[in-house]
C-alpha cells in the first residue's frame, strides 16, 4: 500500500471513529428552564421552604439550576439557602441530591472537607460565593456547629465576609 493510501485510510477511520463518539451524545430534547422560573425558585430558596418543595415537585430539574444575577454572580437554591444560614432547607436540597460545595460544607461545620479542599486548592480560601459571600460568612451562618471551621479559616488569614464581585 502506498503511503498516501495508508494515510487516507487511517485518517478516514479516525474521522469515522470521532463521528461515532459524537453521535452517542444526545441533544437535549426539552427546552431550557425559563429564566424567570429559575429566578423565582432561587429567590424562594432564601426564605420559603414550602414554595421550594412545591416548585421542585413540578420542576425537578430546578434542583441544580443557577440564576445569573449578572457580573458572574450565579446562585443555586442550595447556594441561597447556604448563605442565609437556612440549614433545614440546605439539608433538604442535599437530601434531594443537590451539588454540594465548600460553602455548604462551611455552613454545616464540615471541617475535614474544608481542610481538604483548601489543602488541594489553596486559593479557595478567597473564593467568592453567591453575592460575594465568603467561606467565613458561611461558617458564621453555621453557628456553633461551624465554630471549628471559622477558627480554621481565620487561622489561615480569612477576614472578609463579603467581597465585591466585579
Amino acid at each position: 500500500m502506498k503511503r498516501i493510501h495508508f494515510l487516507r485510510t487511517v485518517g478516514g477511520v479516525g474521522l469515522l471513529a470521532s463521528a461515532a463518539s459524537f453521535s452517542s451524545f444526545k441533544i437535549q430534547d426539552e427546552p431550557q428552564l425559563d429564566k424567570k422560573l429559575v429566578q423565582e425558585f432561587v429567590g424562594a430558596s432564601h426564605r420559603d421552604m414550602d414554595k421550594v418543595i412545591e416548585m421542585l415537585e413540578e420542576y425537578p430539574t430546578l434542583l441544580n439550576a443557577a440564576h445569573d444575577w449578572k457580573y458572574g454572580d450565579f446562585e443555586t437554591g442550595l447556594g441561597a439557602a447556604s448563605h442565609v444560614g437556612y440549614k433545614e432547607l440546605a439539608q433538604y436540597f442535599l437530601d434531594k441530591g443537590a451539588q454540594a460545595n465548600i460553602f455548604t460544607a462551611c455552613l454545616f461545620g464540615e471541617v475535614d472537607i474544608v481542610k481538604a479542599m483548601i489543602s488541594a486548592f489553596p486559593n479557595t480560601l478567597h473564593a467568592k460565593g453567591p453575592h460575594g459571600f465568603t467561606l467565613l460568612h458561611h461558617a458564621e451562618k453555621g453557628g456553633e456547629e461551624a465554630m471549628e471551621v471559622r477558627e480554621y479559616l481565620t487561622s489561615l488569614g480569612a477576614i472578609e465576609k463579603k467581597v465585591v464581585l466585579y
